[in-house]
């Protein structure tokens, strides 16, 4: 029982990660599931090693981004790197604990266990493969920032009108009285 409230919890995350990508094209994991039966238990193994060994690296390379953020005082560009970095950190997570899943699975000789193991993990690894790639387009305030010492000059066309056209003048006050409306007075 815990082990498959473990399984929906990290399906729910997968899933939950992909829903703000809702333009983008959706994963495939039915052709996924396919190429794992297809791979030797080996394989499997050592590709998951080195998936994780990847995202490992893409979390240094997002940290380093992150500090060089901090480092310029850009908090636009912070906050983005910050979204992508623990994104990865928790398919990092959950790519760790499928590859201790996916030992087990293949020392017990179940393939049906070590496929859906696998299958996570190169799943998670294209996510943060995406990330890391989004992570390096985030821009920051330093982007729409211009230089101090920038000077603009205007040429203004001779021949235009000296008066504002969506300022109408004034009306002038009435210069004669009218009579009383009383002659007592």
């Amino acid at each position: 029982m815990r082990t498959f409230v473990l399984h929906a919890s990290v399906a729910l995350l997968l899933l939950g990660a992909g829903l703000g990508r809702a333009a983008q094209a959706p994963a495939k994991p039915a052709t996924t599931l396919e190429r794992a039966a297809d791979i030797p238990d080996a394989e499997k193994l050592t590709r998951s090693r080195d998936a994780v060994s990847r995202m490992r690296s893409v979390l240094t390379e997002v940290l380093g981004r992150l500090e060089e953020a901090r480092a310029t005082k850009d908090v636009v560009k912070l906050n983005c790197v910050n979204e992508k970095l623990t994104q990865v950190k928790g398919l990092l997570r959950i790519s760790e604990q499928s590859d201790v899943a996916l030992q087990e699975a293949v020392a017990k000789k179940d393939t049906t266990a070590a496929e859906h193991e696998y299958s996570k993990v190169s799943i998670a690894r294209g996510k943060v493969d995406q990330l890391r790639s989004e992570a390096e387009q985030c821009i920051g305030q330093l982007a729409f920032r211009t230089d101090e010492n920038l000077t603009v000059e205007v040429e203004v066309p001779s021949g235009l009108p000296t008066e504002d056209p969506t300022n109408p003048p004034q009306p002038q006050p009435p210069t004669s009285r009218p009579p009383p409306a009383s002659p007592i007075l």
